[in-house]
């Protein structure tokens, strides 16, 4: 890798590791927190995520990374159709149920469905319903873009962040 000096000279720059340096580096990134939700024969299914992003207003459409060792997001995948909930402050719990392996993640969690059918999850901020369009290689997560079918907003209160690797909230 190279850059540039202040006097415009190339200089080599090292490579980040991808050790404990480039997670806290990375962890100085505040995000909000999402949850992944979709039906699977009948069931529902998904994961918190908070590598989410907006990616294109026309046509309006969506981006969002799972680890390469979810066991949820190919049940989504199949299922071709979900909803991005957008986690409110007081959902830690929610977020937490939601990123448990090898348990019911949804028991104890509030939900109706959404305009597509998949759980629109109750005190969310807001929802986002899209259909699956294409996956890119992303090292060892995926990179999913997804068309957006309809979007709504719930509650005016504060997002649920995720920064250091600790939840926070947005003080008004």
């Amino acid at each position: 890798m190279t850059d540039r000096n202040k006097e415009g000279a190339v200089e080599t720059v090292k490579a980040p590791d991808a050790g404990e340096n480039f997670k806290a580096v990375l962890s100085r990134f505040c995000t909000g927190v999402t949850v992944i939700t979709a039906l699977d024969d009948g069931a529902p299914v998904g994961f918190s995520c908070q590598s989410f992003s907006s990616l294109s207003l026309d046509p309006p459409a969506v981006c969002f990374f799972p680890a390469r060792t979810s066991t949820s997001w190919p049940r989504i995948r199949r299922a071709g159709r979900f909803c991005v909930n957008i986690l409110a402050h007081d959902q830690q719990d929610v977020c937490r149920a939601l990123a448990r392996s090898g348990t019911d993640k949804f028991a104890g969690v509030d939900w109706t469905p959404s305009y597509n059918g998949a759980p629109r999850l109750a005190g969310a901020l807001a929802a986002i319903d899209c259909e699956f369009d294409r996956e890119v290689d992303g090292g060892d997560h995926t990179i999913v873009i997804a068309r957006v079918t309809d979007l709504v907003e719930h509650s005016q209160e504060p997002p649920l962040l995720f920064y250091r690797s600790a939840f926070e909230r947005l003080e008004r």
